[in-house]
């Protein structure tokens, strides 16, 4: 019953900082339906802009293909493809 609570009050304290996250628009183009729908179920969008100075089109197909093999990201080879290159056109370095 203590872990329970314990679990419970852990919850509450993250919903404040789930609130304040921002709103992410992304540069449109070819694929941004996938990214949104597959990247942004799992997690903020803003991880894309905050590592986009650092990869180039190599960096995002290996930064998909971990989303899928080491997160198990049910991302299907063709919309992984399409992630990929959506992110190395719009924010590759």
């Amino acid at each position: 019953m203590r872990i329970l609570a314990i679990v419970v009050l852990v919850a509450f304290m993250a919903l404040p900082a789930a609130a304040d996250e921002p709103t992410v628009k992304l540069k449109p183009g070819s694929g941004l339906d996938k990214v949104e729908a597959n990247c942004g179920a799992c997690h903020s969008l803003v991880y894309i802009q905050m590592n986009s100075p650092f990869l180039n089109a190599a960096g995002w197909n290996a930064e998909v293909t971990k989303m899928i093999k080491a997160f198990g990201a049910p991302i299907s080879d063709a919309d992984a493809k399409d992630i990929a290159a959506y992110l190395a056109a719009n924010y590759g370095t």
